[in-house]
């Protein structure tokens, strides 16, 4: 098989390893050491903490209730009616442009994209200065995931804070549509897509050890004047690892949610060394003498 250019031999980790091998000092997301507070969302002053409002074509609308993951770990982040009002519309485009099976038509993509392009950190209650974009006392850049809301079936949402050099490593969106927007700072994105069989079957190419190719889709810099980011299920970029260049957030809206009852575990990748390709080049000479002229 030719193996296109710009391609990577990416093998699976195991989610709480020791990272990838881009960034070998650090840990996998959910690892202890890059995983620091998982931050829910609450009215300041209100009652109706880590709820948000499902829309409804009745005049009753329904509370949804977060669900928060087991962690020993979680934080309750109070915000303003301002931010509150911004997630509630998040949440209230979402629920239009996710469908159980189906993936989210021009149209809807284009409505949710447009109006992520507007954000900014301030929108949801979060500042530069609050201690998510600073490493710990040990020097430890641990990544902040604040979670605004989520439908079950649908979709989730929520910013990853990351202080400077912190790294969500190398990892992966099955079956997923995901909508990333820098709203602060800048971060180094780097993405691929796996690799096709050819003859047009739908298979991933893999290697007799089980590392599967890949091809690069992204490897640039981003910052908050940057649009708005998609993946899909098979292209875009569907697996990523983020990197902070400088201290920066990054909103997800990702549809439909990780679950691993549906198939839909977040797997990480380490980039391995490209096989050995023998060279087929060779190389003639052949010596030109002018013709005598007559």
């Amino acid at each position: 098989m030719a193996v296109p250019a710009a391609t990577a031999v990416l093998r699976h980790r195991c989610p709480a390893g020791d990272g990838n091998d881009d960034h070998p000092s650090s840990a996998g997301v959910c690892g202890p050491r890059t995983l620091g507070p998982v931050c829910y969302a609450m009215k300041r002053g209100g009652s109706s903490k880590g709820t948000v409002e499902s829309p409804s074509p009745s005049s009753r609308n329904i509370n949804r209730r977060q669900k928060k993951p087991s962690t020993s770990s979680v934080e309750e982040l109070a915000l303003p009616d301002s931010a509150m009002s911004k997630i509630q519309a998040v949440y209230d485009i979402a629920s239009d442009v996710f469908s159980p099976g189906f993936l989210p038509s021009p149209l809807a993509e284009a409505n949710l994209t447009d109006f992520l392009d507007t954000l900014k950190l301030e929108d949801f209650g979060l500042d530069a200065s609050m201690p998510y974009f600073k490493a710990d006392p040990q020097g430890h850049p641990k990544v902040t995931y604040v979670h605004f809301g989520d439908d079950n079936l649908k979709f989730s949402f929520g910013v990853f804070c990351l202080p400077q050099s912190a790294v969500i490593p190398l990892h992966d969106h099955p079956g997923m549509t995901v909508f990333s927007k820098i709203l602060y700072g800048s971060m180094h994105i780097k993405s691929y897509d796996w690799v096709k069989t050819p003859n047009g079957k739908n298979h991933i190419s893999r290697e007799t050890d089980g590392a599967r190719f890949a091809t690069v889709k992204t490897n640039t810099i981003y910052d908050d004047s940057s649009k708005t980011m998609v993946l899909y299920p098979e292209t875009g970029g569907n697996l990523h690892c983020f990197t902070a260049a400088t201290a920066c957030a990054v909103l997800d809206v990702m549809g439909p949610p990780y679950c691993s009852d549906e198939g839909r575990d977040c797997s990480y990748y380490g980039v391995c060394p490209s096989p050995q390709v023998p060279c087929t080049f060779e190389m003639n000479t052949v010596l030109v003498k002018p013709s005598a002229r007559a």
